[in-house]
């Protein structure tokens, strides 16, 4: 893919996602305990060459865009950049070498379901954990808020993963 498309593709999926997440997805709250965050997906697909202050660039227009939306003052753009942060280092732990990233961008289809699960797992939880924790600011209610996270991370995975099937399909 030509990187104009790549830019096209991704400055698309960035502005789908923010209204997607700030238009439906806050409105959902299951149980009191579930609100999916299905937005950081735009950090998941990114190039694994994209550099790193162009990331965290990125990570934090997108946290700014929620935040903006939601009136949340910089939740959304700390967990983005935490997220952002932390994302070359989980690449880097859980892939062999470079060799081993097949593609230009993190996916079920190019890394298959073991690495990806490991990659989109650790990134969900530390976008979620920096997201509840903050927005709690105390651990008087520690279990409540883990629950919280915990289940809206697991939530936030599986739209992820849904995702990854039906627009990416692996070829026969």
């Amino acid at each position: 893919m030509t990187t104009s498309k790549v830019i096209f593709y991704n400055v698309l999926r960035f502005f789908l996602l923010i209204l997607l997440q700030v238009l439906i997805l806050n409105n959902i709250y299951l149980g009191g305990f579930i609100n999916p965050y299905y937005y950081v997906y735009f950090i998941l697909l990114l190039p694994y060459e994209i550099p790193g202050g162009l990331l965290l660039l990125l990570s934090f227009l997108l946290g700014a865009g929620v935040d903006v939306f939601t009136n949340t003052l910089g939740l959304n753009i700390s967990a983005c950049l935490a997220m952002g942060y932390a994302r070359p280092h989980v690449i880097r732990w859980i892939s062999s070498g470079p060799d081993s990233l097949i593609g230009n961008t993190p996916s079920l289809k190019n890394q298959g379901m073991k690495w990806f699960l490991y990659y989109s797992i650790s990134l969900i939880l530390i976008h979620h954990f920096v997201l509840f924790y903050l927005e709690a600011f105390r651990f008087t209610e520690f279990f409540k808020t883990f629950l919280r996270m915990a289940l809206s991370s697991i939530f936030t995975l599986l739209l992820v993963l849904i995702s990854e099937y039906l627009l990416y399909p692996k070829e026969k």
